[in-house]
């Protein structure tokens, strides 16, 4: 197979590009809202996780003292 002259792949990708379907603005503020949204609840999970595991080793190695 052999590479297109540049004119033909510059045409090609414009062929590709009208292809895509944008979103729109209102549901790129949604999708952007539900992200954040998520970044808060994973971080809370972690966040308790962390204080749990924390809580078990020092009452693990609380033991020994």
């Amino acid at each position: 197979m052999s590479k297109p002259s540049p004119i033909e792949f510059a045409r090609q990708v414009r062929q590709e590009v009208s292809k895509v379907t944008w979103p729109t603005r209102k549901e790129t503020g949604i999708t952007t809202l539900m992200v954040f949204i998520m970044v808060v609840v994973a971080s809370l999970f972690f966040l308790v996780v962390d204080i749990g595991l924390s809580k078990a080793v020092e009452f693990v190695l609380g033991f020994g003292a």
